[in-house]
């Protein structure tokens, strides 16, 4: 039976592909920060909890002992600086693979951030590119790969859910260009994507992966509005919010946040972020590699969540 070392297992993806995982049969040993996480209700025959985090080295020993692959899907999100996301995004990717090595376990998988494309975007973009980067310098020590996928949505998210509510109800804010692009993704593929990956016989390591639900070239702004409208039987309305606007807003939210010692999401670099144009997916790579395809375009995964 293979074992898998899994991390960010309380978090919303994380916990979404533990169930998958066990489910498909793999033991997981899965880490959790005792103080801030609680356990989703996963049989416990089939998953061995860990107490720590990634800034611990002897945790971090226990949960990749006796491992035949790691999977790091814990992240920062939400930071007021580079400094911060790269505590956890960059030394946190090191420590755990310094220590995969040590233990001589045989595959790494991570589970990235399609911003890790546009790493001049926000501090997060840079953080998550540069532990790619981290990942990638050992080549030679560790049989590796990445996955990037676009924005990840479906039970369980709080980052989402706020815009997809406002689509339910007939509103849709566009922040940027009205004809800027944009892949999704549903929790369940996305988790469906690591276990075919973790199964699969292929021989070329070493690959980063991007991956969407199916729809090719992305999403426009006027798609959404159009599965809205379908949805929810009435024109939804569709209004821009200024660039300057939200820029001012992540700037005060920023000030904020140093004031007050909370980690922000919306930032001048998250504004940016939001606004590029191009956040769209190419799946290619990822169906020639293994055999896997989506099942959850948008509108099915809004039924699954509102309707």
């Amino acid at each position: 039976m293979t074992t898998i070392a899994l991390t960010g297992a309380t978090g919303f993806i994380g916990s979404v592909l533990l169930e998958h995982l066990t489910d498909q049969g793999f033991q997981v040993k899965a880490l959790y920060r005792p103080r801030s996480s609680s356990l989703p209700k996963i049989p416990t025959q089939s998953v061995e909890w860990l107490a720590g985090d990634l800034e611990d080295e002897n945790s971090l020993r226990a949960l990749v002992a006796n491992a035949d692959v790691v999977v790091h899907c814990a992240g920062a999100v939400r930071g007021r600086s580079l400094e911060q996301f790269k505590k956890i995004n960059v030394d946190g990717v090191q420590r755990l693979l310094q220590v995969a090595i040590e233990q001589k376990v045989p595959r790494f998988l991570l589970i990235s951030s399609l911003a890790a494309r546009e790493p001049t975007l926000s501090d997060y973009a840079l953080s998550k590119k540069l532990g790619e980067d981290v990942l990638q310098e050992y080549h030679d020590k560790i049989s590796w790969d990445i996955l990037r996928p676009p924005a990840v949505y479906g039970p369980g998210d709080q980052e989402m859910l706020p815009l997809l509510k406002m689509i339910k109800r007939g509103f849709i804010p566009v922040v940027g260009s009205k004809e800027g692009r944009f892949s999704l993704i549903y929790v369940d593929d996305l988790a469906e994507a690591v276990s075919c990956l973790l199964r699969s016989d292929k021989k070329d390591q070493g690959q980063c992966f991007e991956l969407h639900d199916g729809h090719p070239d992305g999403y426009t702004w006027q798609q959404i509005a159009t599965i809205a409208a379908h949805l929810n039987g009435k024109v939804p309305c569709c209004f821009s919010i200024p660039q300057l606007l939200m820029q001012t807003a992540g700037r005060i939210n920023l000030l904020l946040a140093g004031l007050f010692g909370y980690q922000p999401m919306l930032t001048p670099g998250k504004v940016r972020e939001l606004s590029h144009p191009d956040w769209a997916c190419d799946n290619a790579a990822i169906t020639r590699s293994i055999d896997w395809q989506p099942q959850v375009l948008f509108q099915e995964g809004m039924k699954r969540l509102f309707y």
